[in-house]
C-alpha cells in the first residue's frame, strides 16, 4: 500500500483558490465515494479547513498525478493553476504530514489546537462513510495520540495562539479599548467560540451572536452572556456593531457591500472593523472598497500571526523531534506487515512444494513402486525445488557483481557462518 498526501494550504495558495477548493460538510460523501470509484482510492480521508484542504489516500495504485486532477475536476478548476499551488507527499513524508499537521505545526498560527479536532472530524466522516481501514485506523489512532504527546511534553500550546486570538489582538489594534466596543459574532462554532472567550478576556460587554439555528447560538451565548439573533436578522443590527467577526459553514457569502453600506450611513459614517475567518468568505470583498469599513481576512491576519511564533519556535523544534520519531515507529509497524506477509507467502510456497511433491511420493508408494528410489526421488525433487530460487538469485547477483546483495545473500542462506 501506499500512501499520499495532496493539498493546498496557506502557505502556497491565496485564500481565493482555497476557498474554490474547499469541501461543504454536504459534498463529502460524494468526494470520497468519487475518491474509491473513479481513482481507486482503498482508503481515503479529506480535510477542509479555512486555511487548507488536503486529501490523504492509501492505494495499491499509482494516483500520485492523478490526485490534484481529481481536486481540479471535483471543483471545476483548472488544473494547471492548481498544481501551481499544491504539494504531494508520499509515504514517510506523508506521515509525518499528518502528525504535523495534526499536532498544529503546519497551520497559520503555529501550535493553534482547533486543527487537531478538524483531524478527528475528517477521519470521523471518513470513517463513517466506510472509507478507513486498518492503515488508515492506525495511522489516525497514532496520529492523535502522537498530538496529544506533543501537547503534554511540549509548550507548543503555551501563550494560547490561534486565528480566533490574532483576531482580537487585530482588534485591540484598531481600539484603543474593547470594553466599550460593540461586536456582532457571526457563526457559533469552535472558532467563533474562541473569539468569543477572546473578547471576554479582554473586557468586551456587549456582544451579540447570529447564527443560522436559534438553539446553537443561544448555547453560545449564554456561555458569555450575549444577545443572539438569526442570520437573516442581521441587517438590522449591523448598524449597531463596532466590530464584525465572522466563521461559516456557508458557501455564500452573508455580508454583502450594499448591506454594509446601508449600515454606515445609519452610522453616519463610523468605522466598522470586519475580520473574515471564514473560508469560502463569509463577507464581500467589495466591502473593502467602501470608505469607514475596515475588512481583514484570514491572511490578513499573517503579520500577527508572526509576532507569536517566536515564543513557540523552541517547543516546535522539540515537537518536531517527537514526530519524526513516531513516524518512524508507525512505518516500523507498516515494515513488519510487509515483513510478515513475506514471510507467509514463503512459507506457501515451499508447503505447495511439499505438499505436491508428497503427494506425488505417496501415490508412486501406492502402485508399489521401490520405497528407496521413492525417498530418493522426493529429496531430490524437494532440495531442487527449494535451492531454484536462491540459486538463481546468488548467480544473478555474482553476474552483475553486485557485492551488497551478494553478501546479503550469503548471510542470509548461512554460508558465511564458520564451521565449529
Amino acid at each position: 500500500m501506499t500512501l499520499i498526501a495532496v493539498g493546498i494550504n496557506h502557505k502556497t495558495a491565496p485564500v481565493v483558490l482555497r476557498e474554490k477548493v474547499a469541501f461543504p460538510v454536504e459534498s463529502m460523501v460524494e468526494a470520497l465515494a468519487s475518491l474509491r470509484e473513479q481513482l481507486g482510492a482503498d482508503e481515503s480521508v479529506i480535510l477542509s479547513t479555512c486555511n487548507r484542504t488536503e486529501i490523504y489516500v492509501s492505494t495499491k495504485h499509482s494516483l500520485a498525478d492523478k490526485l490534484v486532477q481529481w481536486l481540479a475536476t471535483f471543483h471545476n478548476l483548472d488544473t494547471n493553476e492548481l498544481i501551481c499551488h499544491s504539494y504531494m507527499l508520499e509515504e514517510d513524508e506523508a506521515i509525518r504530514h499528518v502528525m504535523r499537521v495534526a499536532s498544529g505545526l503546519d497551520s497559520l498560527v503555529l501550535g493553534e489546537p482547533q486543527i487537531l479536532g478538524q483531524v478527528k472530524q475528517a477521519y470521523i466522516n471518513a470513517k463513517n462513510y466506510g472509507a478507513v481501514n486498518s492503515q488508515f485506523e492506525k495511522l489516525f489512532q497514532h496520529t492523535f495520540s502522537v498530538a496529544k504527546k506533543v501537547r503534554t511534553e511540549t509548550d507548543i500550546g503555551a501563550n494560547a495562539v490561534s486565528v480566533a486570538f490574532a483576531a482580537v489582538q487585530l482588534s485591540k489594534q484598531i481600539f484603543s479599548s474593547l470594553s466599550k466596543t460593540k461586536v456582532l459574532l457571526i457563526g457559533a462554532g469552535e472558532t467563533i467560540e474562541l473569539v468569543a472567550k477572546h473578547l471576554t478576556n479582554s473586557g468586551v460587554n456587549t456582544i451579540t451572536v447570529a447564527n443560522r439555528t436559534l438553539s446553537r447560538g443561544k448555547d453560545l451565548a449564554e456561555q458569555i452572556n450575549a444577545n443572539v439573533i438569526t442570520l437573516a436578522q442581521i441587517p438590522k443590527v449591523l448598524h449597531e456593531a463596532d466590530i464584525v467577526i465572522s466563521s461559516t459553514a456557508s458557501t455564500l457569502p452573508i455580508i454583502g457591500k450594499g448591506m454594509v453600506e446601508s449600515a454606515l450611513k445609519d452610522r453616519k459614517h463610523k468605522p466598522i472593523f470586519f475580520v473574515d475567518l471564514a473560508v469560502p468568505r463569509d463577507i464581500e470583498t467589495e466591502v473593502a472598497d467602501l470608505d469607514d469599513a475596515y475588512l481583514y481576512s484570514v491572511d490578513d491576519l499573517q503579520h500577527i500571526v508572526e509576532q507569536n511564533l517566536a515564543s513557540r519556535q523552541q517547543a516546535a523544534d522539540e515537537a518536531e523531534l517527537i514526530i519524526r520519531e513516531q513516524a518512524q515507529v508507525f512505518s516500523n509497524w507498516q515494515n513488519s506487515l510487509q515483513s510478515i506477509d513475506s514471510l507467509k507467502l514463503f512459507r506457501q510456497q515451499n508447503n505447495d512444494v511439499k505438499v505436491k511433491l508428497q503427494q506425488r511420493a505417496l501415490g508412486q508408494l501406492a502402485e508399489g513402486k521401490d520405497p528407496q528410489e521413492v525417498v530418493i526421488e522426493l529429496s531430490n525433487k524437494l532440495t531442487n525445488a527449494l535451492l531454484h530460487a536462491p540459486t538463481k538469485a546468488l548467480s544473478r547477483a555474482a553476474s552483475e557483481q553486485d557485492q551488497n546483495t551478494l553478501s546479503l545473500l550469503r548471510q542470509t542462506l548461512g554460508l558465511d557462518v564458520e564451521k565449529e
